[in-house]
């Protein structure tokens, strides 16, 4: 059987650190922490699941803390979790069985990443992402913020997730700062550089500025896919923001020169048209979804494949008189998320 080590970067994390390592118990040979500065109880919580703590002077660099705790690994297989993660039971039992049947051939395992999560805990938003690595290849961190590691070798995936556990708090500007303070020290922008710095300024509601950033990272023609695609919503979302709803509709229409129609591009469409209160194209796109291919690439956000539709072809019928045809697609919806909100306030109409 393989080993298997931990390995974690942390600030200020009291809140969390114990339900993350709690939720990995009799998982990993060695738990690696490093600490880039906390001022909290952080360390006396991560003493009493690990002596290996070291401390990493925060340079505005994830990448640099990142690769300096995998240095510290000394382990067949490295993971990563970030201390807001955690590892639900069903995962953890898949986990400690991909641990005892681990080949050394492989070189990577891409796991799960859920996100998102709708009233009943159950994943809305989830993608893969590069989280198990074979140390003795010395895998390098690659950028100063949004992280990441070119799978490369034997990669595999599985069908195992990390849930991300992160509760919603105000808008950080540290991830958009040290972008500004790249751009001031006129460091080099790699495509995927720019696709998040444009994330972070429409984060920040600089509609304008992240148009701006988000057409050069579309102008380098050497993005990803997925991210081409969020690209074009990111930007019809600030064109929106801004009330020019012509070139808002204008990049949706603009995925399609990267990828056939999905289903949350044709909702969005949709949508265009119910905002414009032209019911009967946004009936058309509503139901085009539905015939069209669930795709689970990238970034997938489930509540596309039906719901969304569903509940909005409800609103739909509605305006138009088709009560019959409205009642229909709301209780499509109903049965999918019973307990969710606009279903509830949905129903309230069917009850007069």
């Amino acid at each position: 059987m393989m080993t298997w080590s931990l390995c974690m970067i942390v600030k200020d994390e009291e809140e969390n650190l114990s339900k993350c390592l709690n939720s990995v118990s009799g998982l990993f040979d060695e738990i690696i922490i490093v600490d880039t500065g906390s001022i909290d109880n952080t360390k006396n919580i991560a003493k009493k699941y690990t002596n290996k703590i070291y401390d990493f002077k925060w340079i505005d660099d994830f990448s640099a803390a990142r690769n300096f705790a995998f240095s510290k690994a000394t382990k067949d297989y490295i993971m990563w979790l970030d201390a807001d993660d955690i590892i639900l039971p069903s995962d953890l039992k898949k986990l400690k069985k991909l641990k005892n049947t681990l080949s050394k051939n492989i070189d990577i395992v891409m796991l799960k990443y859920n996100i998102a999560f709708d009233d009943n805990g159950n994943p809305t938003f989830s993608y893969f992402r590069e989280r198990i690595f074979k140390r003795k290849n010395k895998y390098k961190w690659q950028d100063r913020i949004h992280e990441f590691i070119m799978p490369t070798g034997n990669v595999i995936s599985e069908n195992i997730a990390v849930t991300h556990d992160k509760k919603i708090t105000e808008q950080s500007s540290r991830n958009l700062n040290i972008y500004k303070d790249m751009e001031k020290n006129k460091e080099h922008f790699t495509p995927r550089n720019l696709y998040y710095y444009g994330r972070e300024l429409y984060d920040h509601k600089m509609y304008q500025d992240s148009i701006d950033v988000l057409k050069r990272f579309l102008n380098t023609k050497e993005g990803w896919i997925e991210d081409n695609i969020n690209s074009c919503y990111l930007i019809s979302n600030c064109y929106y923001f801004l009330k020019n709803n012509e070139r808002a509709l204008e990049y949706l229409f603009k995925t399609f020169e990267f990828d056939l129609p999905r289903r949350k591009t044709v909702c969005l469409i949709g949508n265009y048209f119910v905002n414009n209160e032209e019911i009967d194209k946004a009936i058309y796109w509503y139901e085009t979804a539905l015939s069209l291919p669930i795709n689970k690439n990238g970034f997938y956000e489930s509540n596309y494949d039906y719901f969304i539709p569903y509940l909005n072809l409800s609103v739909c019928y509605y305006k138009k008189g088709d009560y019959v045809k409205s009642k229909h697609y709301h209780n499509l919806s109903k049965k999918i998320k019973p307990n969710d909100n606009l279903v509830s306030k949905n129903e309230k109409y069917f009850q007069k």
